[in-house]
């Protein structure tokens, strides 16, 4: 049974969630995500229950430790955590879900003390070998609230029976268990080679819920790393050519 706690977000595109905690609730977060506490809340950094669970959490893209926020004063008191990069900041009742929520691997932000975080393989190979950041997901268990997050712009899809979405991989934020999530070649020469969008999309079929986010992070920093090294070739060629500038004069002079 998972602790019941109050919340509140804060923020537009650089959300944090704020947790409040009766005497003896805690709550569970992935190691770094702590934004601040108030007095009377402890830190209890472990495995989460043994090496297994570590290792299992790495696979999904998290932390080997989790750290839980355990209240031991009295009143109430609150602890935050802050989004690692632009986005949402999306609250997730379990009990909405029967028990279960499947998300992309690292979008767990934080969780009521009782929320487990298991590994969720998908179930055909052609997802596994073609599925890219949706090879590996992440599985949410227990009755209470969970909390992750995305980037950019979130939109919640409600699909009814049989019907499909074709996704970019890296935009698929996380879906109910009872959505089918399948991997699908596009099909075209030109398509496979100029798309700009991956020769494979995932899709998913209802019904269920299914969250997108317009900015996968993946998609972010393969943008900066681009800009970065372009901008390194520019100043590489600035500082060449100033160089043969100064090697020309000095032999100029020379003569």
């Amino acid at each position: 049974m998972a602790d019941v706690i109050d919340y509140k977000i804060f923020g537009d595109d650089m959300q944090m969630v704020e947790i409040e905690l009766d005497p003896g609730e805690a709550v569970r977060a992935e190691a770094g995500a702590m934004m601040y506490m108030e007095s009377g809340i402890q830190m209890q950094t472990s495995t989460g229950g043994g090496l297994f669970k570590g290792f299992k959490r790495m696979i999904t893209g998290e932390s080997f430790f989790i750290t839980s926020f355990l209240h031991t004063g009295a009143g109430k008191s609150h602890v935050a955590f802050a989004a690692p990069y632009p986005g949402k900041i999306i609250p997730i009742d379990l009990t909405d879900y029967r028990g279960k929520f499947i998300c992309q691997k690292d979008a767990f932000l934080c969780a009521a003390q009782g929320i487990e975080i298991e590994v969720e393989f998908t179930k055909k190979i052609g997802a596994g070998l073609f599925g890219g950041e949706g090879f590996i997901l992440q599985r949410l268990e227990g009755d209470g609230m969970a909390f992750i997050h995305a980037g950019g712009t979130i939109i919640k899809k409600e699909l009814q029976q049989g019907e499909t979405l074709r996704v970019d991989t890296g935009c698929i934020v996380g879906f109910s268990q009872t959505v089918n999530y399948d991997i699908q070649f596009i099909g075209g020469f030109k398509n496979a080679l100029f798309g700009g969008e991956g020769v494979f999309l995932a899709t998913v079929t209802g019904p269920g819920i299914v969250y997108l986010q317009s900015l996968p992070f993946s998609r972010l920093a393969d943008r900066i790393t681009s800009t970065f090294r372009y901008h390194n070739r520019g100043e590489s060629k600035g500082v060449a050519g100033l160089g043969g500038g100064l090697l020309g004069s000095l032999l100029g002079g020379d003569n």
